[in-house]
């Protein structure tokens, strides 16, 4: 049976992009059987999940007003007083936790209009955990919980990560779900080839960016043959190399252009292969 899946990866506010892809996507009638999300693909996933119809809409209604930033973007003396109450983070994860109560139209996995899962990075267990059962909300905060940016978020007994330490862009998640046809929707990322750091907090961000695109490629090797993916387009002038440092921002400029890039790009794609 044909089942077609999105895949939204991680990547702070660069994740404008996949709202740009998902406008494409629904111009075009692509509907998803199916969502995998991690990180902001997670935010961005579960409300396409709860409403398929309207979810563009209201990703480019809540990217265009800043809200998605803004949940994140205190005042640096704000963030300097977390840091120093907390010892392990700057923002507190509250102004998100209210924004996903307000956006979210359903309260539990089970209420979705489409099966969706996101995934967390396991603390005590150092593995991947995949959230697909009971309230949404905790399960996003989880998976979004960038290290050094958010708490952990504790549910149950156990404290989680955010999901692009294990599962950046979870296209293989999908494929064992069952997906057909795979629409990997990410940020822009991979089109950017690494260079050797230059800067301190360069090292560790190119070992991060290392280890995680080794899993996508990975996973994107050993795909069955049953299995069709395209990995949409960001579009936009060529990329230097490197690594792009707004990644691990939840603030910036550019996000209409970064949407409307993405847009254009991925409509191209998907007309030229219709």
């Amino acid at each position: 049976m044909e089942r077609t899946a999105f895949v939204l990866g991680g990547g702070g506010v660069l994740g404008a992009h996949e709202v740009g892809m998902l406008r494409a996507l629904d111009e075009f009638g692509v509907r998803p059987d199916l969502v995998v999300g991690t990180s902001i693909g997670a935010l961005n996933g579960a409300l396409v999940a709860a409403d398929p119809e309207t979810a563009v809409e209201r990703l480019i209604s809540l990217w265009s007003d800043q809200a998605v930033r803004e949940a994140l973007g205190s005042r640096i003396w704000e963030r300097l007083w977390t840091l120093a109450r907390s010892g392990t983070h700057l923002h507190s994860a509250e102004p998100l936790r209210r924004m996903l109560g307000e956006l979210l139209p359903a309260e539990t996995f089970e209420e979705l209009a489409v099966p969706f899962q996101c995934v967390a990075a396991g603390i005590e267990t150092a593995m991947a955990h995949w959230f697909s059962t009971g309230p949404i909300i905790p399960a996003v905060l989880a998976s979004s919980a960038a290290p050094g940016l958010l708490p952990p978020v504790r549910i149950g007994d156990r404290h989680y990560f955010d999901g692009g330490l294990v599962h950046s862009i979870p296209v293989g998640r999908a494929v064992e779900l069952g997906a057909t046809t795979v629409y990997v929707l990410h940020v822009g990322r991979i089109e950017r080839d690494l260079a050797p750091p230059r800067r301190p907090w360069e090292v560790g961000m190119v070992a991060f960016e290392i280890a995680r695109r080794h899993r996508f490629f990975e996973e994107m090797s050993a795909l069955p043959d049953r299995a069709t993916v395209h990995v949409l387009p960001a579009g936009g002038p060529p990329k230097k190399a490197g690594v792009d440092m707004s990644q691990m921002r939840y603030r910036g400029s550019g996000v209409a252009s970064r949407i409307e890039r993405s847009y254009q790009a991925s409509l191209k794609y998907l007309k030229e292969r219709a």
